[in-house]
C-alpha cells in the first residue's frame, strides 16, 4: 500500500529539523504530530518510545552526527518503511554466530540455517550495517575484519505484538506481581533456534577430526550471538568487535618488505572432515528434527549436549555425563516401586541400568565399561574424594564421544517409530544386560 500523503509529510517536517534537535523528541510538536497520526491510520496505541526507535533506525537528520547526514533515508522511502513495520504481522529475526577457530569448512545449509564464510559485504549486509550506522554513527560493523571468520547464520519468523510499542519497550507492560527471580528449565544459554542448529552441528564427531585434542576437541567455539531483528520498533544491538575473536599475527611478504597483517587463527581437522561435514544436507536435518519430534527426546538430551559443548574443564565433563542420563535413564533406576512386576532385573544398580542401555543402543561392549569408569569419576568430583586426580584428554574425550554417540543413537532409535519412552528404554536394558 505504502504510506499516505499525510504520514509523507509528517516524515517531510521531521526531516527538516536543523541539527541537534530538540532536547527532548518525544515532546517535540512535530514528533508528537506523527506519533498520533500512526495511532490514527493503524489503528495502534500511541507509539512514542517505538516511533523513536524507528526514526532513529531510517536516519532522522538532526540525531546524525555532522558530516553524516548522508545516512538518512529519503523522507518517502521512510515513511513507507514505517507504514510497511506497522502493517507487519511478522518478522525475520537472524542469529549471527562466529565460529572462532573454525578450520575451511564446507558451505552447509539446513533448515533456515548456513554455514558459510562471507565476503565483507555480505557480512555488512547480514548485520544490516547500514541500520547500525544510522543507529549508532560512532560504532560502526567492523566487516572487514569479522569477514575473516565462518558464521553459523541462524533464522526465524516470529509472530509480532500487534502494539509497536509493547515490542519496543516490553519491560513497560511486564507484570509487577510476577517472580523476576524464576528459573524457566526449558530455556538454554541461547535461543531455542540457535541451540537446535548447534545440536545438528555437534552430533558430528568433531572429536575424532580433530589433530590437537590436548587444546581442544572441538572444531569451533562459539563465543557468542549476534542478533538482528528486521523489526523497524527493535534498537540494532550494538555491533561485535573482533577483537572478541581469535586473531594471529600474520606476516606476509611484498617485494622484500615485511608486513605485519592479521588471520583468523584456527584449529585444523583431519582430512575427513570436509568430506563428512558435506553429509550434513537438509535432509539429514529433517531427520534430525523427526527424531526429536518423538517421545525419546522430551528430557533434555540436546539442552545438555549443547551445554557441554559451550562449557569447559568439569563443567563439560558433567553436562556431558548429564546427557547420557536424559538420554538413557528413567527416574525408575533409582526407585524400585516404579518398576513394572516381574521385574526382571531386580538388584540391578541405576548405573548398571543405564551402562546396559549404552551397550545395547550403540552395540558396543566397551562403551559399558567406558560408562562406569567416567560414572565413578564424576562420583568421586561429586562426593568430594580426596584421591580425585586430573582428567585427563582421553577421559574428557571419552565423555564428549560416549554423549555424542548416545545422543546420535537416540536419533536412530527414535527413527524407528514413535514409542512410549519407557517402552523402548526397557527394551534396551533387556538386550543390554548380557554385556555388563
Amino acid at each position: 500500500m505504502g504510506a499516505n500523503a499525510a504520514m509523507i509529510a509528517g516524515f517531510e517536517d521531521l526531516w527538516r529539523i536543523p541539527r541537534p534537535g530538540p532536547k527532548n523528541l518525544l515532546r517535540a510538536p512535530r514528533f508528537n504530530a506523527l506519533s498520533e497520526l500512526c495511532a490514527a491510520e493503524y489503528g495502534i496505541d500511541k507509539p512514542v518510545f517505538a516511533l523513536s526507535t524507528a526514526l532513529r533506525s531510517l536516519g532522522l537528520p538532526c540525531h546524525l552526527p555532522a558530516g553524516k547526514t548522508h545516512l538518512a533515508l529519503d523522507p518517502v522511502v521512510a515513511a513507507n518503511a514505517l507504514d510497511e513495520a506497522c502493517r507487519r504481522k511478522t518478522s525475520v529475526r537472524r542469529y549471527l554466530c562466529p565460529l572462532d577457530l573454525a578450520d575451511d569448512l564446507p558451505v552447509m545449509t539446513f533448515g533456515r540455517s548456513r554455514v558459510a564464510q562471507f565476503s565483507a559485504d555480505e557480512l555488512a549486509a547480514l548485520f544490516d550495517a547500514p541500520r547500525i550506522e544510522r543507529t549508532m554513527p560512532n560504532e560502526p560493523l567492523d566487516a572487514r575484519r569479522l569477514a575473516q571468520f565462518q558464521w553459523l547464520v541462524v533464522e526465524e519468523e516470529i509472530a509480532l505484538d500487534p502494539q509497536p510499542e509493547k515490542r519496543a519497550s516490553p519491560w513497560l507492560y511486564m507484570a509487577m506481581n510476577r517472580d523476576f527471580g524464576e528459573i524457566d528449565p526449558h530455556l538454554g544459554q541461547f535461543p531455542p533456534a540457535v541451540e537446535a542448529a548447534l545440536f545438528y552441528l555437534i552430533l558430528a564427531p568433531w572429536e575424532d577430526w580433530s589433530t590437537m585434542q590436548e587444546v581442544d576437541w572441538r572444531g569451533f567455539r562459539l563465543p557468542w550471538i549476534h542478533t538482528v531483528d528486521e523489526d523497524l520498533f527493535i534498537r540494532p544491538a550494538t555491533p561485535p568487535s573482533a577483537d572478541s575473536l581469535t586473531l594471529e599475527p600474520w606476516i606476509v611478504d611484498d617485494d622484500g618488505e615485511e608486513i605485519e597483517l592479521e588471520r583468523a587463527t584456527e584449529l585444523p581437522l583431519s582430512d575427513d572432515a570436509k568430506r563428512r561435514l558435506a553429509l550434513m544436507t537438509d535432509q539429514a536435518w529433517r531427520v534430525v528434527e523427526a527424531a526429536r519430534a518423538t517421545p525419546l527426546f522430551e528430557t533434555p538430551i540436546v539442552h545438555f549436549l549443547v551445554r557441554a559443548f559451550l562449557s569447559d574443564g568439569i563443567d563439560e565433563v558433567m553436562a556431558h555425563m548429564t546427557a547420557i542420563e536424559a538420554a538413557v535413564g528413567l527416574e525408575m533406576d533409582h526407585k524400585a516401586f516404579m518398576r513394572p512386576r516381574p521385574d526382571q532385573h531386580k538388584g540391578m544398580k541405576a548405573t548398571d541400568r543405564v551402562a546396559a542401555r549404552i551397550g545395547a543402543l550403540l552395540n558396543d561392549r566397551s562403551s559399558v565399561q567406558a560408562y562406569k569408569d567416567l560414572f565413578e569419576l564424576r562420583s568421586q568430583f561429586i562426593h568430594g574424594r580426596a584421591d580425585l586426580q586430573k582428567i585427563s584428554t582421553q577421559q574428557r574425550v571419552l565423555a564428549r564421544s560416549l554423549a555424542r554417540r548416545v545422543a546420535a543413537g537416540t536419533v536412530d532409535v527414535a527413527l524407528q517409530g514413535p514409542r512410549p519412552r519407557v517402552e523402548v528404554l526397557s527394551e534396551l536394558l533387556d538386550q543390554g544386560a548380557p554385556l555388563l
